[in-house]
């Protein structure tokens, strides 16, 4: 399969098997750290609260009702905090899992197509690709609909031969699961996986077959503890004012105002235009170090027309092709969206190293990944530069270890199997540095995660514990370890009886003051939203320019 010299399949498949072990190490290296807002740290809120509310079926964000996302990321959240406790980890942990759930059934559906060796390579490259292992550190619906997604399309794949019911049904449960994730866009890769590769190769009688009919009676029949939960606290109670309006269904709002609505951003959610080249040139970034290796894969696929004469070499470019021309027609774009078809890009890339012969094109491959590891290696050493993160010694020890691999990989293989190899470790390398360095400072300077450590330290009375709502410090609301009451501007008849701690910036507990709330201030923090970074706040030297300040107060 690869120019390799004298290393047998054997000796390549346990080296593949050796690679995915550090590609999952990777990926579970960031579990500790803290969780980021403000969408990680609201999911967790979120999961949190239906565990203190023995609630399972309505969701709540600062105390009141929430319609936005559907329920299944949460339940399985909160499934872990009943088991392991309300702990960082416990929060990422189902999320991991499901991204290794799609690494495995990545591995299965090239091993079914094509190779054990090439099933192993594509699962080696979704564990490396940037943003996947970003989406298990930062952890919100990605992963999940990153695993149902694959997992769906590889047993409706499987559904078209002899055993096929069993394939059916846990393809449609993996489907009506991404759809409890996402709405009924998580269908669309699914869809484009299996529907266009059947109508590109002509294959009518499996197209028009009665299972998809019973598939989709499958998928209704199990999204129906989604429905039933929406009608619990929506439908059932038009009373509730929601999106500043009486009578609002969430039922409707499921199918429609959160898929269409934010596709030609008309619903309550809205964003600036969308860009048609937004996810082209995310995936740029968001796939390395394998994205240029990708664009290779697209454009050989297309030339190549034996290809074409294959359903199973369509299936890939169906799912990532109709997915992301959906995405990149919408209104409603967030560079995240694009992880949930990664499996298929892993397979694309995969295939295509795997056959790749041409002696130039090897050369031109080898020359532009070497210089995409050069530049990463050299961006991480400006970011430690400019950062000056906390860096360990079992951190600095693992990181060593890791470059030492790189140099000694040359001793055991080459070709193209080496430039493989050799681009995985060094992602390797970039993804420890920055879960065990550079993101656990990071967290340091989101105010309300530090402030709710502080509270759980410095509370010895239990005092209740307020904070301003201000749309994105819900860390406070998981980290706490008493549950928190939730200040919204123009309800001060609603704040506990004195004294109780408050939290909130400088400027909204100015204005509390201004309304002749005495104030005792207890513990100041420096705070930026560290997910909109920007060079003033990376570089030490000037971020004290850009940090604003965070405050607990007592209130007497």
């Amino acid at each position: 399969m690869f120019d390799i010299g004298d290393l047998s399949s054997q000796q390549r498949i346990k080296l593949l098997q050796f690679f995915i072990a550090l590609g999952v190490l990777v990926n579970f290296s960031g579990l500790f750290v803290t969780i980021i807002g403000p969408d990680g740290a609201l999911y967790a809120s979120i999961a949190k609260s239906m565990v203190v509310r023995n609630n399972f079926a309505e969701l709540f964000v600062d105390g009141r009702d929430w319609l936005d996302k559907p329920h299944f990321p949460f339940w399985m959240a909160a499934i872990s905090f009943k088991l392991f406790g309300f702990q960082t980890w416990a929060y990422k942990l189902p999320a991991v899992l499901f991204s290794m759930m799609a690494a495995g059934y990545t591995y299965k559906l090239a091993k079914l197509f094509y190779s054990k060796e090439i099933g192993l390579l594509a699962a080696l490259i979704l564990l490396t690709s940037q943003h996947l292992i970003i989406s298990d550190m930062d952890v919100r619906a990605e992963p999940y609909l990153t695993g149902l997604i694959i997992g769906s399309v590889y047993h409706f794949f499987k559904s078209q031969d002899k055993n096929w019911f069993w394939q059916l049904l846990i393809g449609s449960l993996w489907a009506a699961s991404a759809v409890m994730t996402k709405g009924i866009f998580a269908l669309i890769p699914v869809f484009g996986a299996i529907a266009i590769s059947f109508i590109i190769m002509k294959n009518w009688k499996m197209l028009f077959n009665f299972r998809w009919l019973l598939a989709m009676l499958m998928v209704l029949v199990f999204i129906t503890p989604e429905l039933w939960c929406l009608y619990l606290q929506f439908d059932s109670h038009p009373e509730k004012v929601v999106f500043d309006q009486p009578n609002v269904s969430g039922i409707r709002f499921f199918f429609w105002d959160s898929q269409f609505g934010r596709f030609f951003n008309t619903g309550p959610y809205k964003k600036a235009g969308g860009d048609p080249t937004f996810f082209l040139h995310t995936t740029l970034w968001a796939f390395l170090p394998w994205s240029v290796l990708l664009c290779f894969a697209v454009v050989n696929f297309f030339r190549d027309q034996s290809k074409r004469l294959r359903q199973q070499d369509w299936v890939s470019m169906c799912g990532a092709g109709l997915a992301l021309l959906v995405l990149s027609a919408s209104q409603f774009q967030l560079p995240h969206y694009v992880v949930i078809i990664f499996p298929f890009y892993a397979i694309l890339t995969a295939q295509y190293l795997a056959t790749l012969h041409n002696v130039k094109q090897v050369k031109i491959a080898n020359a532009i990944q070497t210089g995409i590891l050069f530049l990463l290696i050299v961006l991480v050493t400006i970011i430690h530069g400019l950062f000056r993160p906390e860096l360990a010694l079992y951190t600095m020890v693992l990181l060593l270890a890791i470059l030492g691999l790189m140099f000694l990989l040359p001793k055991y293989t080459k070709g193209r199997f080496l430039l493989i190899l050799r681009t995985a470790t060094v992602i390797i390398f970039v993804n420890i540095y920055f879960n065990l360095a550079y993101y656990p400072t990071l967290t340091t300077y989101q105010g309300d995660s530090q402030a709710a450590f502080w509270l759980n330290r410095n509370n010895p009375h239990n005092l209740p514990v307020v904070k301003v709502v201000n749309n994105f410090s819900y860390a406070i609301d998981f980290y706490t370890e008493k549950v928190v009451h939730d200040y919204w501007p123009g309800e001060e008849q609603k704040l506990p009886k004195a004294p109780y701690f408050l939290y909130g910036n400088k400027e909204s507990l100015d204005a509390l003051a201004q309304k002749g709330i005495v104030m005792q201030p207890y513990k100041s923090f420096d705070t930026y939203r560290i997910t909109r970074m920007k060079l003033k706040f990376l570089n030490y030297k000037t971020r004290k320019d850009v940090v604003e300040t965070a405050q607990i107060v007592l209130v007497r």
